[in-house]
Formats: structure tokens, sequence, C-alpha cells
């Protein structure tokens, strides 16, 4: 195992400045995920770690010793990593066995030593029967689980994972972020996992470290991210959450262009934005402290996914799957917020207030 620590890392290509001071701490046996849109820079610090780009400024050390920064670099061989990319990068003209014994193999390790490292780390990935199969006989998943495998004979420190699973269709997703999750926890290996798949990161991650634009937004477990994001950026990236304009007062948010309002406690007085998760909303046919109007509703099976106008906002409601019989589209519905976010109008994060019903 390896902890990672990144101290004021600032990455420019040219005049473009995709990471700015970044500073972060990964411990060992830690998964965290690196989170954010396309562009933000989370695949260039997971370049940096790797040694694969150098840091414009900051210094990047795994376990005490310094691997970039300044006048020293250690070249990617030499850091004692895994790294499994987007694309799967097997050898299509070679075996599962060989494909996965090729990094011993390039370091010169005895054959009856290989041999034994392959067949392990072949269990653990749930390869070993494909042994003598070539890729194109591999279904996507199996592939990925090849790389993986590859990344992890050599028993580094630190696995390195660039949007490992982008390439596979949502079942093989769902199946293998278990799977990997399941083989850092026996192996208790520090992993540092590149994704823009929120959900990916909810499911996987011990810490995720959302990214925009260069700059962390905010550090934490999944749990404290979806909860109490840091701002709308963060809450809106993170889960499912509409916004509503309001004005505060002293113990209710009118929304803005109704005569409408929700109960508040909070301190903030004035303009304020209100955000609230789908799942959190209570839809009723008869009462609640909002009154809007039914545009459409969605029967998945095991929720009614609702959409309901009031005034100038629109708000997704996960209510019961039994309430799509009893509504139609343009009937009348009241909601009430379980929890909501308030945030002021530089896009801080206020409060959030649990409802009971």
């Amino acid at each position: 195992m390896a902890s990672v620590t990144i101290k004021n890392v600032t990455k420019a290509f040219g005049d473009n400045v995709v990471l700015r001071d970044f500073s972060e701490t990964f411990q060992e046996g830690e998964f965290v995920t690196l989170l954010g849109p396309s562009g933000c820079g989370k695949t260039t610090m997971l370049r940096i770690i790797a040694g694969f780009e150098k840091p414009t400024s900051g210094e990047v050390y795994i376990n005490a010793l310094q691997v970039s920064g300044g006048k020293t670099f250690v070249p990617p061989e030499k850091r004692n990593i895994g790294m499994v990319f987007q694309s799967y990068a097997v050898w299509p003209h070679m075996n599962v066995y060989d494909n996965v014994a090729y990094p011993l193999n390039i370091k010169k390790i005895p054959r009856a030593e290989i041999r034994t490292h392959v067949e392990r780390v072949l269990e653990i990935v749930h390869l070993s029967q494909y042994a003598q199969r070539l890729p194109s006989q591999l279904s996507g998943g199996q592939q990925q689980r090849v790389a993986l495998a590859r990344a992890l004979v050599a028993e580094p420190e630190l696995l390195l994972l660039d949007e490992p699973l982008s390439n596979l269709d949502a079942k093989l997703r769902e199946s293998m972020r278990f799977e990997i999750k399941e083989i850092q926890q026996s192996l208790g290996i520090t992993v540092v996992y590149v994704t823009h798949d929120q959900t990916e990161a909810m499911a996987m991650s011990d810490r995720i470290i959302l990214i925009n634009q260069g700059c962390i937004q905010q550090v934490g477990t999944p749990a404290d991210i979806y909860n109490r994001p840091a701002n709308q950026f963060v809450a809106d990236f993170l889960g499912k959450v509409d916004f509503a304009k309001g004005v505060a007062d002293s113990a209710f948010i009118t929304l803005t262009g109704t005569d409408q309002r929700i109960p508040y406690k909070g301190d903030r007085r004035g303009r304020v934005d209100v955000a609230v998760r789908p799942e959190r909303i209570t839809l009723s046919l008869t009462e609640g402290d909002l009154k809007g109007t039914l545009e459409s509703q969605y029967y998945l099976g095991d929720v009614n996914d609702c959409r309901v106008r009031v005034g100038q906002a629109l708000f997704r409601v996960i209510a019961p799957p039994e309430t799509h019989d009893r509504m139609k589209n343009g009937d009348t519905v009241f909601l009430t917020f379980r929890e909501k976010m308030v945030f002021d109008d530089d896009g801080s994060l206020d409060e959030q207030l649990t409802i009971k019903t």
C-alpha cells in the first residue's frame, strides 16, 4: 500500500492552466475518486501522479519519496504503480495468460515465479478458465479484467484507473464497479480512480475529490458531498437536484413569482436559491406546503418519476409507483420538502433543513 501527497500542484499547457494549486493526501488503502466534468483536469492529475506528465509547479510524493517537483522526477516505471486506461490496451495477438504475464517478462522474472503470480491474479479477477483465450474471444468486461490483472500482477503499491468502465454497457459497468471495489478491499491496495460518472464515484469511493475547471470544489465521503454540497456546482453535479429562486425571511421562503412559501429556520434573508433532491419531496393529492400542477409522469416499475410545476419552478419528484394510476397530467398536486438546501447569492450553502411530515 502507498500514500500519495500532492502539494500545491499547478499544471499549464502554454497559456491554458488545467490544474490550479491542487493539494491533497490519499491515505494507504484508500479508494479515492477524482470526479468532475470533461476537461476539469482530473486525468491530468492522474497522469502527474503516474509520471506521464510533469507539474508546472508543486510536488508529488508517493509514501515519503518525492517523485515530481522542482528538479526531482522519478520515471513511471520506477514508481511501483499499476495503471488501467479507458481503452483496454490488451495485446490482440497474445492470449490472456501472456497479456497478464507481460510486465513480469519485461522485468525478467523467473518463469516459475511468473506462473505463480499470473495464476493468482487471474483467480482474483475470475479469469482462470480463460487463460488461453485471445482478447477477441472475450467480452468487453472480460477484456477490462485482463487489463486490471495485468496492472495488478506486479503487486504495485498504488493502482491508478482512468475511466476504465466508460467503454462498457450499463449492465457491465454496474457489475464491474463492485468487482473492482471487492478486489481493492481484498488486496488492501490504494486506488486513485478517475471518472465523470457520479454513480461510479458514489458506489466505489471512500472519498471523492470533486474538481471543476482545475480547482477542487469539495473533498469528502460520498454521503458528505451528496448531503452537504459546498456550493451549487457540487449539488448539481453529484445527484439529481432542482433549484428554485425565492426570498427568505425569519420563518419562510417565498418562491419567486408565486405567493407560495415553505418553512425556513436559517439565517439568510433576502434573495436565495433553494435546492431539493427529487427523492426528498413528498407528493400528495390533498395537502402540502406547495400547490403545483403535474406536467408529466413516467412509470418506471419501482417508482413514478414526476415533473410538477410550481410557478416558475419545475420540480422532479420520485413518488411511489401506485401514484401513477391515481393522477393524470394537469392535475393539481401538493408538495412538501422533507429536506432542502438553501444557498446564498454567492452559491455557498447556508443549511439543510429536515421537515418532519
